[in-house]
């Protein structure tokens, strides 16, 4: 199964003549290009094992997102002879390829979920479409890192905000839709989601949550990619929608919940400011993010990054009209080894 070559193409062309708002950024200029042509040559079948977007929108405990190549994990497994040292090899293989620490994450969940929560997400258990070349079996359901970061960051809103069920909930930067599908899961309770991301990013989450939740043809809407559109009526949208980043200029109506995980920190300031300012004209209510406290790192001859980074303080300069209600690192965010903090934050209007 490959992307639409013709509408992916099509799509590009048309964002290359739109606002430099709506554009990639330097951190993702060449991903998306590299993403593009490794789908399309490989499928969607395998795309949660090939290495490029491991890299980029598709997060891991284990290789490679621990930094350890394939050949440094090898190589420090064949230090102890599994059969003479089977709890030393096994213990060592659980750090490596990333299970213990996803173990660690679900305990947090888990502890902060109740069955009587409005918002239940304990029964959530991921698809294996894609291929993940990193998912665990714990407790009988799935999970990934991809979904254990947002079943905790929905874990910190609900301890600050216990009452709160969002009926829409709009996500800018969603990789390929974790958010969407946990949302699919929770009971008693058809909460739509809408999309909004850079080409191929948005079609490559449009085919997961598709294939993950077995999606009828009406449940779903796919950009037309048709510039004579000038509103899209968020009342009037299925309960999942998919959308290229410069038609966020044309939603018309109210979001209850706008959420961004470690996307935000990959975009420049006015980028990201340009966003929340639609989003607040959208009447959200409350705001979730979870990015990096100190900004992404600077881009150079020798690696990507950004040029100006967005920091954790931002954040509220660009959001006047509300109010911040919440932030955390720990337990609900992460510390990295070298000490930059993946924060939480919480936002509501005023």
């Amino acid at each position: 199964m490959s992307l639409k070559k013709d509408y992916l193409e099509r799509a590009f062309s048309i964002m290359s003549e739109k606002s430099s708002l709506y554009q990639s950024s330097s951190f993702w200029e060449e991903a998306c290009r590299k993403i593009s042509n490794n789908v399309n040559n490989n499928g969607l079948e395998n795309f949660r094992s090939e290495i490029s977007n491991l890299h980029f929108f598709v997060p891991t405990y284990g290789f490679p997102g621990n930094s350890f190549s394939k050949e440094d994990i090898k190589k420090t497994l064949s230090l102890f002879h599994e059969d003479a040292s089977k709890k030393n090899y096994l213990s060592l293989e659980k750090y490596l390829n990333g299970e213990i620490l996803a173990t660690s994450d679900f305990k947090i969940f888990k502890s902060s979920n109740d069955r009587n929560d409005k918002l239940d997400l304990l029964d959530f258990s991921e698809s294996s479409f894609g291929n993940p070349i990193e998912q665990f079996s714990i407790e009988d359901n799935n999970y990934s890192r991809s979904s254990l970061n947002y079943l905790l960051g929905l874990s910190f809103l609900k301890s600050i905000l216990p009452d709160f069920v969002p009926k829409t909930v709009l996500e800018i930067g969603g990789g390929f839709g974790t958010l969407g599908e946990i949302l699919h899961q929770v009971p008693k309770h058809d909460i739509k989601y809408i999309d909004i991301d850079l080409p191929p990013i948005f079609l490559i989450a449009s085919e997961y949550i598709r294939n993950a939740c077995l999606l009828r043809e009406n449940d779903y809407k796919l950009s037309e990619l048709n510039d004579d559109i000038e509103t899209i009526n968020i009342d009037e949208l299925p309960r999942f929608s998919f959308l290229p980043s410069w038609e966020i200029e044309r939603l018309n109506g109210k979001i209850d919940l706008f959420v961004n995980f470690i996307s935000f920190q990959e975009m420049e300031p006015d980028i990201v400011k340009n966003y929340l300012e639609i989003v607040s004209n959208l009447d959200t209510e409350v705001i979730l993010l979870r990015n990096m406290k100190e900004g992404k790192q600077k881009a150079s001859k020798d690696r990507v990054g950004v040029i100006s980074p967005v920091t954790g303080s931002d954040y509220a300069d660009f959001l006047p009209d509300f109010d911040q209600i919440g932030s955390n690192i720990l337990p609900f965010g992460y510390t990295t080894v070298d000490n930059f903090n993946s924060e939480l934050l919480v936002f509501k209007r005023k």
